[in-house]
């Protein structure tokens, strides 16, 4: 790779970093090429992007971005055979790997996971991500909890309408009422 080469696959990637709130670092090494590629097929399912990168040429891209993502925790992460996975739901790489696994495998490992601007080291944190909601979901639950008050409200305004509207007349026909 020569350095034209090299500069265009660190643009690539730090492009990729800057659109991306969500990635994975993987080590997939001692799979075979049918799993890579059944691993791949998981990934292009859920949206996921998988790319198998050079840690020199990752680390270098994340440096670009300073200390404003807080990418720091991933350089030392950087070591050995990477796979990133990029994607738009936070959730979604954990659960293939777990899938992909299956009952007995142990790879792919994860390395870490950057989760809008927190990192999540190690592979016993794949549990963790694998659970959690994606940003749909905690809408969809504020949501509900928003309107159940204004359900119950409407209800029981809907429900005791005339007794309501009864009390408002009475009151207004009241001796002394203006």
């Amino acid at each position: 790779m020569n350095r034209t080469e090299k500069t265009a696959a660190i643009e690539e990637l730090k492009e990729k970093f800057s659109n991306s709130d969500f990635f994975y670092l993987t080590d997939s090494s001692q799979l075979t090429v049918e799993q890579v590629n059944k691993l791949r097929g998981l990934c292009y399912d859920k949206g996921i992007e998988m790319k198998v990168v050079k840690n020199t040429l990752a680390k270098k891209a994340l440096e670009t971005f300073g200390e404003e993502k807080g990418y720091a925790p991933l350089f030392d992460i950087l070591k050995g055979p990477t796979a990133l996975m990029f994607t738009d739901v936070a959730n979604d790489p954990a659960k293939v790997i777990k899938e992909f696994r299956g009952k007995k495998g142990e790879r792919p490992i994860l390395k870490a996971a950057y989760i809008d601007q927190d990192v999540f080291i190690g592979d016993d944190q794949i549990e963790a991500l694998a659970n959690l909601k994606s940003k749909e979901d905690l809408l969809g639950e504020i949501v509900t909890l928003l309107q159940s008050p204004i359900k119950n409200v409407l209800g029981s305004l809907q429900s005791g309408g005339n007794t309501i509207a009864g009390l408002v007349k009475a009151l207004q026909e009241r001796p002394g009422a203006e």
